[in-house]
């Protein structure tokens, strides 16, 4: 028998792809002896399921789950949107968002925990992606909590309850009554998702974000050809509405667009007679941030078959 070393786990993923407890597992099953071992990988479609690790995932699903004082939200990527419709894809997300609850938004952390009915999250995704024939994967989770309140949830484009395009989670801290915060949360969840935020406040956005805006404003005002001290003034003013349209505290409710948030909560706190914290919130949209290639169906057959692709004549 073969020993089993760290170098041969190591040398076995590099060949087949397959996760670093798969190899382990396929090494234990034949004696250490690697040509074996990647023979077991393939036979369980471990194997396979690596060769298409290296496709673009972009589509998939957002799924959230809510538990009394908890809320989680994840990102799970498939390469087409076929996936999504999927059964055994949603009950994976499904499952994942309900994982999430225990394991927060540490992606190692959800890969690792223990899947129902056994294994890990990761062996399962890695098992999905040799019986679906696509490249999946976990791409972000968040959790958030309340001492007091409400997490609220809500999801746009949903292609099952709790799973969709769009996910998002609300933290409201109050003593206030259950249903009102909840009503009250589902309203913020959906001027969320349509709004899109980058901030609860503005001091709180991406200080490299702020820079970014602040030389386009500069640039902009400086072609006005107006003394400097006046194209400062007009950098600032434009800083300002850029910090009010994307903080979420200070964005106009899409539902009248003329009462600022942090009003309306005022108001429902006033109306309900408690304090009422918009704590924090989460917003997922499926897919975004990630670059898709672009296929040329074309190219790849021609590049099969070893010729190449014909020119238009003009």
């Amino acid at each position: 028998m073969a020993e089993i070393t760290a170098a041969s786990v190591k040398e076995l993923r590099e060949r087949t792809g397959a996760g670093m407890m798969d190899c382990k597992k396929a090494l234990g099953e034949t004696g250490g002896e690697m040509e074996a071992a990647i023979d077991w990988l393939r036979t369980k479609g471990l194997a396979a399921a690596a060769k298409k690790a290296g496709r673009t995932a972009a589509e998939g699903l957002v799924g959230v789950e809510v538990d009394g004082n908890k809320g989680a939200i994840v990102e799970i990527n498939s390469e087409t949107d076929f996936v999504a419709k999927n059964e055994q894809f949603q009950d994976f997300v499904r499952t994942a968002a309900a994982i999430t609850l225990g394991t927060g938004s540490n992606i190692e952390a959800l890969k690792e925990a223990c899947w129902p009915g056994g294994g890990t999250v990761e062996e399962k995704l890695t098992s999905n992606i040799a019986t679906i024939g696509e490249n999946q994967a976990i791409r972000r989770a968040a959790l958030l909590e309340v001492e007091q309140g409400v997490i609220v949830s809500y999801v746009h484009n949903a292609a099952a309850p709790g799973l969709g395009k769009i996910g998002v989670l609300v933290a409201i801290e109050s003593s206030a009554e259950r249903g009102a915060l909840e009503t009250l949360g589902k309203h913020l969840a959906m001027h969320i998702a349509a709004a899109n935020p980058l901030a609860l406040r503005g001091e709180e956005l991406d200080p490299a974000l702020l820079e970014r805006e602040r030389a386009i404003a500069r640039e902009k005002a400086a072609e006005s050809g107006k003394p400097a001290e006046i194209v400062e003034k007009m950098v600032e003013g434009a800083m300002a509405k850029f910090r009010k349209e994307n903080a979420l505290l200070s964005q106009l409710y899409v539902i009248d667009n003329k009462t600022k948030i942090e009003d309306v909560v005022a108001a429902e706190a006033k109306r309900l007679d408690a304090p009422i914290l918009l704590k924090a919130y989460v917003r997922f949209q499926l897919g975004e941030g990630i670059e898709k290639k672009e296929s040329d169906f074309a190219a790849e057959v021609a590049a099969a078959a070893g010729t190449q692709k014909a020119e238009p004549v003009g």
